[in-house]
């Protein structure tokens, strides 16, 4: 995971080294290459990586959020799934029994019309 965030975090570095003028658009990072001295260019890019970093992990939180959200928003949904096929059943059965003394009704009522 830190790998995968120091790769992220390189990758972002190198756009921001090659387009010195989008550094600017990112509210936080600092164009490096106006630097002279390399301690100070150093101490920049360390500072635009803690920065990403953070981003990275404020953007994993918030992903981590929505996604349990919407994972318990899915389990309620099962749940309420659940209760809707226990009712269809239920209906289900109720027609069927309607139906069979339905039938049972009619059956004793046409041997009653013919007399």
């Amino acid at each position: 995971m830190k790998l995968a965030r120091l790769i992220l975090a390189g990758a972002a570095l190198a756009l921001v080294g090659a387009t010195s003028a989008a550094a600017q658009d990112i509210r936080g990072l600092e164009v490096c290459t106006a630097e002279k001295q390399m301690d100070r260019r150093t101490g920049c890019l360390q500072a635009n990586v803690e920065f990403l970093q953070q981003a990275l992990a404020k953007q994993a939180r918030e992903s981590n959020s929505k996604l349990d959200a919407a994972n318990r928003e899915r389990a309620a949904a099962r749940t309420d799934l659940a209760a809707a096929k226990a009712d269809i059943a239920a209906l289900k059965d109720a027609v069927a029994k309607l139906q069979s003394e339905l039938a049972q009704l009619k059956s004793k009522a046409e041997p009653a019309a013919k007399k």
